[in-house]
């Protein structure tokens, strides 16, 4: 076999991986994830992954020319507030600003709920004698005995990470980059960020959460990097290890440990990634990115091509200003529990994750999930699941299910439906989310089904939404991680420039962006010897506004005479595509730069020659529910040529995912082995 590429991608309830060789021949495997130490699942994963291509692990891992690797680690720390004990070195007088949020909560409008207690608490703010202006001028020198007070309250405490964030310090990061040198001097042991490095960029709040999250996780996303690279490095592996990163651009081992804020979406850019791979291939320009998995269900938007991108994201109610892909999650997927409070019948958003898992998983499971409802309905087979590696336990499922429908006074049948179309009315919403509710129609969209969980959700939850066409390929359950595969190296690059637009001229503005390239491109160059392209784009706002538009100037010549009035026009037109208006007799602020240098690598992939095996009959029968209980065919994906028709209802089952076809709709085939789903009119 020729030289590999390895994508892993680590989930809440099974890790995916996928190895391409060189002529696109594409082998995948699932391994249950191991939360406490998500390297066990990773490393048995790989075991498996050598076991279908029939090498030993070492053997595999000295042809592998790369591993991608997805990782939730960051995720999990925010979610569960399981991160590293953080202090946060301020100015003095502005140790509150964590707290203050800008004035605001989650939801502003409750004023009842009290907001999350902030990452660090008001013992571990501390305050420093120190002040910039707003031009970065220095007004008040960095004190030493104020430095030194407070780096002895961060040793007495036990931090164990420390947060350095000055006011003003994206203009001059002088008093920042003295405290780290002395604090590298004085804690060596401490993980330490540095807002001038995390995110040099104007607005207080938004900067000291995005250090003080990358402090809060940092720990524990470096330890885990630096223990799977020695693991996999001792295990026989000879090539790179490159890391997701929320934006989908992939970078080095040491970049993600440093900024580790940035993997906090880790794994679902992955996916949008692979989302974006598959809309070149089939030649869609407007894609709606469905991924479900065991715990959530990742929704994404590619317009025209592209997948946007955005700087107001955030996770578990704390803001990271970072620029990342625009994915909306919901608590939806198969491990989602079904429970019933207060005469309240609900799906989620607690899940039996791994560890128990659904009930059907033999693990505990004391409440119905959705994996167990979708059993019982018939959509899934026990003796089949994972291939027949895990056969599901029907009698486990039978079993929550009914002390569920006693509490409901309804029956085994109705209680399964009812949890099904619930979970998939929770699925509708988040489509909703990233389409009507921002005036986009989702019915000019295909839905792209991917994740181990989509397929057995995504005809109901594309008829709930009028969406036409259903697409479902080949390495659906394992998309995010084959996607990583097709994602380049990226390092972006940021400057504020705080002046109205009218104030900058031409030559300000290209010297302002060759500046960035060049700081991008130098950076880039440490890893990566190919061919770079730059990507520019700006961060602007109309003068009475209080939040920046990110507009894309990639389209635009650089070299005109008129470039200021080029861009000001393309934010114009972004702002109309954005919110139906522009007002062009407006003041244009030019608030942020931004360049990325982006490594072309070459893409993993080719025409998706799946080479798994077929491990059962090629069609069969089996009783589930579809609008009532009938004898449905039950077709093996891999035994369908390129061409064949199918009209529903039917399922369609592969080794590690399921698709239902209902009633009217027709199946067809297309030239990668891929299912093309259109609903019934």
């Amino acid at each position: 076999m020729t030289s590999l590429r390895i994508g892993i991608d680590v989930g809440g309830t099974f890790t995916d991986l996928v190895a391409v060789d060189e002529d696109g021949r594409t082998v995948f495997a699932k391994s249950p994830s191991t939360p406490a130490d998500q390297s066990i699942g990773v490393l048995a994963g790989l075991e498996e992954l050598a076991r279908r291509l029939d090498l030993s692990l070492r053997d595999m891992l000295a042809r592998t020319e790369r591993i991608v690797h997805g990782t939730t680690v960051a995720t999990n720390a925010l979610l569960e507030r399981k991160g590293a004990k953080v202090a946060l070195l301020t100015t003095e007088g502005h140790r509150d600003v964590l707290e203050m949020r800008e004035g605001l909560k989650d939801d502003r409008y409750d004023l009842r709920s009290p907001p999350k207690p902030p990452l660090v608490p008001r013992s571990l703010r501390i305050g420093v004698r120190e002040r910039l202006r707003a031009d970065g001028s220095v007004l008040i020198p960095l004190d030493d005995a104020s430095l030194a007070d407070a780096i002895e309250q961060v040793r007495a405490s036990g931090a164990t990470s420390v947060a350095v964030c000055y006011l003003h310090s994206y203009r001059n990061p002088a008093h920042e980059i003295a405290t780290v040198e002395r604090l590298a001097r004085e804690l060596p042991d401490l993980y330490v960020a540095r807002s001038s490095d995390v995110l040099p960029q104007i607005k207080e709040y938004e900067r000291v959460s995005t250090t003080v999250v990358n402090a809060y996780v940092g720990p524990a996303v470096r330890r885990y990097l630096t223990n799977l690279e020695r693991r996999l490095r001792e295990s026989g592996l000879a090539g790179s290890l490159f890391i997701i990163l929320s934006h989908g651009g992939m970078a080095p081992v040491e970049e993600a440990g440093r900024l580790a804020a940035a993997t906090v979406l880790s794994g679902p850019a992955g996916g949008v990634a692979g989302a974006r791979r598959c809309a070149e291939m089939l030649g869609i320009a407007d894609l709606i990115p469905f991924d479900v998995g065991g715990t959530s269900t990742d929704i994404s938007l590619i317009a025209n091509g592209q997948a946007a991108l955005s700087g107001a994201r955030g996770l578990a109610g704390e803001r990271i200003a970072l620029r990342s892909l625009d994915i909306a999650s919901v608590a939806a997927g198969g491990g989602s529990l079904a429970q019933y409070e207060g005469g309240r019948f609900r799906v989620g958003p607690e899940s039996a994750g791994a560890v128990p898992g659904p009930a059907c998983y033999g693990g505990g499971g004391t409440l119905p999930a959705v994996t167990d409802a979708n059993l019982l309905l018939g959509y899934l087979d026990a003796s089949t699941f994972l291939g027949g590696r895990k056969a599901l336990d029907l009698g486990a499922a039978e079993r929550v299910v009914d002390e569920f429908s006693a509490r409901l006074g309804m029956s085994r049948d109705e209680t399964a439906l009812g949890i099904h179309r619930l979970i998939n009315l929770q699925m509708a919403d988040g489509i909703r989310l990233m389409t009507l509710r921002r005036g986009v129609d989702p019915r000019k969209f295909a839905l792209l089904s991917f994740g181990g969980a989509a397929g057995i959700h995504a005809v109901e939850v594309a008829r709930e939404l009028e969406i036409p066409r259903v697409i479902v390929p080949t390495v659906a359950s394992v998309l995010s991680a084959w996607g990583m595969l097709a994602s380049d190296l990226r390092y972006e690059v940021s400057q504020t420039h705080a002046g109205a637009g009218a104030t900058i001229d031409d030559v300000g503005m290209r010297r302002i962006f060759a500046d960035l390239e060049e700081r991008a491109t130098a950076r880039l160059r440490e890893w990566f010897a190919g061919p770079i392209r730059i990507e520019r784009s700006a961060e602007m706002r109309y003068g009475e506004q209080v939040f920046e538009v990110d507009v894309p100037l990639d389209e635009v010549a650089w070299d005109a005479p008129d470039l200021v009035a080029r861009v000001h026009e393309r934010f114009h037109a972004r702002h109309e595509e954005l919110f139906t208006y522009a007002s062009r007799d407006q003041e244009v602020v030019f608030v942020n730069a931004r360049v990325a240098a982006v490594g072309v690598v070459p893409s993993a992939g080719g025409d998706l020659v799946v080479t798994q095996p077929m491990t059962a009959p090629a069609v069969t029968e089996r009783r589930a529910f579809f609008d009532g209980w009938r004898s449905v065919p039950v077709y093996r994906i891999e035994s369908l040529q390129p061409g064949a028709a199918v009209s529903g209802p039917a399922i369609f089952e592969a080794e590690t995912t399921t698709v239902l076809a209902g009633e009217g709709d027709r199946v067809t085939v297309n030239r990668y082995g891929w299912l093309d789903i259109a609903l019934r009119g």
